[in-house]
């Protein structure tokens, strides 16, 4: 085992460009997580194709290779070939063109992941509303109508406060100074500073006149903040004496932050953000055709590589400026070319695992959500990739020629939001973007009953599967099942928000959002691996079946904090046995999705893994039967 580690170690080095890419390697209990300088288009598959590699997910500016259990040896190996002081000087390398670029995307993806949902929903009530509007036009004028549409937009006037919190979490701030300052940014009180400003009133702060700069809705303003809040409170909290510190470091951080952001900060940033959304807007006004036909052809590739929270700023910019924005309609027909290459491939499949997946990826992909189906189906054959792109330019070029917008913010542009493109002074938009979400779903479906869609991988399994003996084997001989660790309400697989585990690529089970801060172990058998940030533990039962059980999503980042491991690797377990302790409301707290996914990692050895159909468990509860032969 220490030799396969070794070489796949080595031959992942190879691929990614060497000890010199390498900005920092951690893992965590299934992936090695890698920050590289520069990132190779190619490497991505090549190292996919790696003997030990699993699959490989680009993701926050990070390179995730999915391994499995022996993560942590092949971390080792690769530790040792990369050498720490190489990665020390790597990490202090801040000029580095690569790790500003990771470290933007990460940033993005860091403060706008964990409340796009949020902004999603406001965005799909303000359609709901235009929708209202068309069939009855006099609920415009109702007090009802009034309530729910300041809830609608009251997430976008006050987004500042919502990055503040993400944005403090990312770089290590205290989250109510944070909010505090950002706070002030949307006060009533300055807004109505800036309604004096814009009536022709100079208004001087420390002497230096304020700009008609308003920050609800903003983005960068509040995101700077934030950033350059974290070194003033850092040297705060080292030269302020620690009796006086609680009160003084916040003190002093915002009355020093407010002003340098209204002064220098929001101003610059702002500026910044509309003259990107302006140079779009310029590409839109000469040649709306070409702004089309990249976007619609190219933005899923964005989603790829995890540059697409990027332009965000940009499309906020837009709405702040215009109350539109072209490139949502745009991004919304994209996502819809995703969509039909999914329907494609399932009525193309002759597979029940692929007609499976593809079902689950498409109904995702309704809400928007598109990474299970280019995960799970359309990179997976390659070719519904390909068509879906092609075919989402062609539906955004023909829909260029009407103009088309979105009159209403999109937290995740789809199928369910075309109703934001509708606006009575451009009713050419909507019939634009419904032309080209029609081409953007029928083309790859025809496309893909014509041309195919790739090569089927699972048939072999289930054509095995249907040429096994119907001989009656006794059911101790037949089954293996595997208890709740914990109790919860029970989460299929395919539900869970990260692909590795949706899509199945470490193995067949189950998910359980847990009511209890200790995890038992569901099995009689041995500990095999414990990882080392605590957050995860895999167990061998003593029929052979590999358990991995994964606490949270993306809690590797907390580095043990929050954790408690009661047993040791090696250790024999009864069924029931304490194995982890973990703080669930400061998880929870700090952001993290406590979601536990209880993972067969060997699943290929058994004929079926059948998850149980209940909403909800207790420990102990049978969660999983695996079938031997």
């Amino acid at each position: 085992m220490a030799n396969k580690n070794e070489r796949i170690a080595k031959e992942i080095l190879e691929v990614i460009g060497g000890e010199e890419n390498i900005v920092k390697s951690t893992h965590c209990a299934t992936r090695l997580r890698l920050v590289l300088k520069r990132s190779d288009p190619t490497a991505k598959e090549k190292v996919k194709k790696i003997d030990g590699v699993v699959t490989v997910v680009e993701n926050n500016g990070q390179f995730q290779v999915v391994i499995g259990n022996n993560v942590g040896e092949v971390h080792k190996s690769f530790d040792e070939l990369i050498g720490g002081s190489n990665q020390s000087q790597n990490q202090n390398e801040s000029e580095d063109k690569g790790r500003v670029l990771n470290r933007i995307i990460a940033t993005m993806s860091a403060v706008f992941a964990p409340f796009i949902y949020i902004l999603a929903a406001a965005g799909i009530l303000q359609g709901l509303l235009i929708l209202i509007n068309l069939i009855a036009p006099s609920f415009a004028k109702t007090g009802t109508y009034e309530v729910f549409n300041f809830i609608s937009w009251a997430p976008f006037t006050f987004l500042p406060i919502f990055i503040a919190i993400t944005a403090a979490k990312h770089f290590n701030v205290n989250m109510y100074i944070a909010i505090a300052c950002s706070a002030a940014l949307v006060s009533p009180d300055f807004t109505a500073i800036l309604d004096r400003i814009g009536d022709g009133e100079t208004v001087r702060l420390f002497g230096m006149p304020l700009t008609e700069t308003a920050y609800t809705s903003s983005v960068l303003p509040p995101l700077l903040l934030v950033w350059i809040l974290s070194y003033l409170e850092k040297f705060l909290n080292k030269t302020i004496h620690e009796v006086v510190r609680p009160l003084f470091v916040p003190f002093l951080s915002i009355i020093i932050m407010v002003p340098v952001t209204l002064l220098v900060i929001g101003p610059i940033s702002t500026l910044a953000a509309h003259g990107i959304a302006n140079g779009y807007n310029s590409l839109v006004e000469v040649a709306p055709w070409l702004a089309g036909a990249i976007i619609g052809g190219v933005w899923q590739v964005f989603v790829i590589f995890g540059v697409h929270w990027g332009i965000t700023p940009v499309v906020l910019a837009n709405f702040e400026q215009h109350g539109s924005d072209s490139f949502q309609a745009y991004q919304t027909i994209a996502v819809i070319a995703q969509v039909g290459a999914v329907v494609g491939v399932l009525i193309k499949a002759k597979s029940q695992e692929v007609k499976r997946v593809s079902s689950s990826a498409g109904i995702t992909g309704i809400f928007g959500i598109t990474e299970p189906a280019i995960y799970g189906v359309n990179l997976r054959f390659k070719k519904p990739f390909i068509i879906a792109c092609i075919s989402g330019a062609i539906g955004a070029f023909v829909a260029s020629f009407f103009n088309p917008k979105y009159y209403a913010y999109a937290g995740l542009p789809g199928p369910l939001t075309i109703v934001n493109g509708y606006n009575a002074d451009n009713a050419s938009s909507i019939w634009g973007i419904l032309i080209g979400t029609a081409i953007a779903i029928i083309l790859p479906i025809i496309l893909i009953q014509i041309f195919g869609y790739g090569e089927d991988t699972t048939e072999q399994i289930e054509n095995a599967d249907a040429n096994q003996s119907d001989a009656i084997i006794p059911n101790e001989k037949l089954e293996i099942e595997i208890a709740s660790p914990v109790s919860g309400n029970i989460v299929q697989l395919e539900k869970v928000p990260d692909p590795v585990f949706s899509e199945g690529l470490m193995g067949k089970g189950i998910a359980i959002e847990p009511d209890e801060n200790i995890i038992y172990s569901p099995v009689e058998g041995n500990v095999t691996m414990i990882a080392p940030s605590k957050h995860a533990i895999g167990i061998n039962t003593l029929d052979g079946a590999e358990i991995l059980i994964h606490i949270g999503l993306e809690t590797v980042e907390l580095n043990g904090k929050g954790f408690e491991v009661l047993v040791s690797e090696g250790d024999t377990l009864s069924a029931g046995a304490p194995l982890i302790k973990f703080d669930k409301t400061s998880l929870e707290e700090q952001g993290y999705n406590t979601i536990t996914p209880i993972i067969v990692t060997n699943s290929a050895e058994f004929s079926e893994i059948i998850p149980v159909t209940a909403s909800t468990s207790n420990k102990g509860d049978l969660i999983l039967n695996i079938i031997k032969i």
